[in-house]
């Protein structure tokens, strides 16, 4: 939506090229997903999310719940840690309503 090519002095929200950070497309086929749906919405210019909103951390959640994989207990050591694909917090959720 904006670049910021011409300033010479970075201000914040003035960053380059955002490319619709709040808002993703995604196509997804087979593996429990529903054939033919449209889930959620965004606003006139494509945004915003305005409904049903899923999250990267949701997106996540779900794909491995596809996979057969519990996203809240699948966790892999790295550095000392049990990292966790859906991030640290418990906040992502699986889209039950995307699967068949």
């Amino acid at each position: 939506m904006m670049q910021n090519n011409v300033r010479t002095e970075l201000k914040k929200g003035y960053i380059g090229r955002d490319h619709h950070p709040h808002a993703f497309t995604m196509w997804m086929a087979g593996g429990g997903i529903k054939p033919g749906l449209a889930y959620g919405a965004t606003d006139d210019i494509g945004y915003y999310g305005v409904e049903n909103k899923v999250s990267i951390r949701d997106l996540q959640a779900t794909l491995l719940h596809c996979l057969g994989l519990d996203p809240h207990k699948s966790s892999f050591a790295y550095q000392g840690l049990n990292n966790r694909l859906i991030g640290p917090t418990d906040e992502a959720r699986v889209a039950h309503d995307i699967l068949t």
